[in-house]
């Protein structure tokens, strides 16, 4: 709990008493748009971050410009909750599972962004295949690497970049953003890993044209190169290294080394938490790493 009062007489009668304007950093002389001296990762910012409850006394007396900059400020400490955690889990349809349950959960307005799309030129005759897929199929598609056709965001969530877009400036394939403004044509967003944290980026639309040999004609979708980002699958999280990290195995993992890429993407197992989900056969508390020994046979030791 984090207490604190309006007037400094008020806080001068209780022992170790601060006056909102001390403990929050907020400047005497404050207009709009002000925010609180206070940053990610500095004592006062742990505090705030510890604290289950904010008592503050004689609150009416002060100007709601006040508020907000305590609003805005505790926003910017909580973006640390997404710099340095996630969820893991080892199929595409559990984590977006995953990430569909906490968007529900998350509060703020939502916005929904649809795609539209082209059949590749390169395709022949695209009349015919434009009567063959119609669009509602096409919207339909859902595969790894592809954005969604309806793409739900808000403010504040993090997502993953599924393009390299600027490498300079840390947009990278695999790079995690947060989103800080919702346009109708460019998103802001924030960077939160990589050598660019903190850069703030404009991205649009952008046209990306699918790979996957299971789709059954080659076209080009033209949405935001992203995927909301709460969870990952687990081969996606090779090379970072978290503070906290979720792993959520409702099913087994089902490839090589998948379950040691998972586990070993935190700095200790204080930050790390694993959930089973019913696996059959095995205790309450076990699960199976897969090794495919034939990778081992050519190796001398």
């Amino acid at each position: 709990m984090v207490g604190c009062y309006t007037s400094g007489i008020a806080s001068l009668l209780l022992p170790n008493g601060r006056t909102a304007h001390s403990r929050f950093k907020i400047p005497l002389n404050i207009i709009e748009n002000f925010v609180c001296n206070i940053k990610p990762g500095s004592p006062q910012a742990i505090l705030l971050l510890k604290a289950k409850l904010i008592i503050w006394d004689e609150a009416p007396m002060v100007s709601r410009y006040c508020y907000e900059a305590l609003d805005k400020c505790l926003g910017d400490i909580i973006r640390i909750f997404f710099k340095a955690r996630t969820i893991l889990a080892p199929t595409l349809d559990i984590v977006e599972e995953v990430n569909n349950h906490l968007m529900a959960i998350i509060p703020g307005g939502e916005k929904l962004y649809l795609s539209s799309y082209s059949i590749c030129m390169d395709e022949g005759n695209v009349e015919s295949q434009l009567d063959l897929y119609g669009s509602e199929l096409l919207n339909s598609i859902n595969c790894f690497g592809l954005p969604p056709h309806k793409l739900i965001l808000k403010v504040g969530i993090p997502v993953m970049l599924l393009r390299n877009i600027d490498q300079s400036s840390g947009l990278c394939k695999g790079t995690r953003l947060q989103v800080r403004k919702l346009g109708n044509h460019v998103i802001e967003y924030e960077v939160l890993t990589g050598n660019n944290v903190g850069h703030i980026a404009l991205i649009p639309r952008m046209n990306m044209v699918s790979t996957n040999e299971t789709v059954p004609v080659r076209f080009q979708r033209r949405q935001f190169l992203i995927i909301v980002s709460f969870s990952m699958i687990i081969n996606k999280s090779q090379g970072q290294t978290l503070f906290h990290v979720g792993l959520y195995l409702p099913k087994l993992v089902f490839t090589h080394g998948q379950l040691y890429v998972a586990l070993s993407r935190v700095k200790s197992k204080r930050g790390l938490k694993v959930l089973l989900m019913n696996h059959v056969k095995m205790s309450a508390n076990s699960t199976i790493n897969i090794i495919y020994r034939e990778v081992f046979e050519k190796i001398i030791f």
